[in-house]
């Protein structure tokens, strides 16, 4: 399919809500399949000593089309549902996938001492760099979702710098664009503030237990929303000093993606409860970067029939298969 073609969900489900619950609903990704059966843990080792964990699913090389670099949301995991129903399509297209963890992410607190933060970048692009070695020349893709479709277009703009030569196409869907607005948006919506912070205080009280002589967050986890949580780690365990700072290390509007220098696909939606649409109409795109927003989506939703399938994994492949 091409990248164009119109999504349009079926009566029930074109409310952002509905589209964006439906995209981490755990029975969407509750049946087995040989994608998770044959997956293979792997534990790469950064240059500075940081260790980021994934799942690597491989196909006999003679029969793979490519390899595909997954990247899930904040306080997602390898194991959010729309990791893994991306992660059984691309595969049942003859794709290998390997679903990476961001730090903190999923059960890897123990993995380093530090805690996570969105502006850590380097190591994420050397874990990226390790996988698309595993692809054995086939070509590679990296897509991301929301704060992970951050990551993607970050991946995406730093080629320039550091070419990955495998590196065939990126895509980004639901990205975060400006952390900072994107958090405001979340903290005025009741439902979304609570989930996140549940999962977030979750996240710390895990590193606390772990690492009891470094972190102490009981004053941290009064606050009751994203910001004023944000605001107090800050200091303490960042070289930031306040979330303006510290959003900016990682905010991706404007001129930031011009340089884009591999085939990029952005996909959005005008109804994304989380992302202002207007963060992606802003962007100042080069010739190779494509920017999709649809009137409909919700955030990571983009749920196209009754049988709850993602309009987004057509796309993938629309997009990978020119490549393959």
């Amino acid at each position: 399919m091409s990248l164009q073609e119109p999504f349009l969900p079926p009566p029930g489900l074109k409310g952002p809500n509905i589209q964006t619950i439906l995209a981490s609903s755990r029975f969407r990704a509750a049946r087995a399949h040989p994608v998770f059966d044959n997956a293979r843990e792997k534990i790469f080792e950064t240059k500075e000593g940081v260790r980021l964990q994934g799942f690597y699913s491989p196909r006999p090389q003679q029969d793979a089309k490519g390899l595909v670099l997954l990247l899930h949301g904040w306080e997602g995991s390898a194991r959010s549902t729309y990791i893994l129903t991306t992660a059984r399509y691309l595969f049942d297209h003859g794709y290998e996938v390997f679903r990476l963890n961001l730090r903190d992410h999923g059960d890897t607190h123990h993995l380093n001492r530090g805690l996570f933060f969105g502006t850590l970048f380097d190591e994420v692009f050397e874990a990226t760099e390790h996988v698309a070695n595993l692809s054995h020349g086939n070509p590679f893709f990296v897509a991301g979702f929301s704060l992970g479709g951050n990551y993607a277009l970050r991946i995406a703009r730093e080629t320039v710098r550091r070419s990955i030569s495998q590196l065939c196409h990126v895509v980004a869907v639901s990205p975060v664009l400006s952390p900072g607005r994107a958090t405001e948006v979340i903290d005025k919506t009741v439902f979304y503030r609570n989930y996140f912070l549940k999962k977030w205080k979750r996240s710390l009280l895990r590193k606390q237990q772990l690492y009891p002589d470094l972190y102490d967050f009981s004053q941290a986890l009064s606050h009751n929303t994203i910001l004023d949580l944000t605001a107090d780690l800050l200091p303490r365990y960042s070289p930031y000093k306040e979330p303006e700072e510290y959003f900016g290390g990682y905010t991706l509007l404007d001129d930031e993606l011009s340089a884009i220098s591999v085939p990029t696909a952005i996909i959005a939606s005008k109804d994304d409860p989380i992302i202002p649409v207007e963060d992606f109409y802003s962007l100042r795109l080069n010739e190779i970067t494509r920017l999709v927003v649809h009137p409909f989506g919700g955030h990571n939703g983009f749920i196209e029939n009754y049988r709850l399938c993602a309009w987004y994994e057509r796309a993938m492949i629309g997009i990978f298969s020119k490549e393959a």
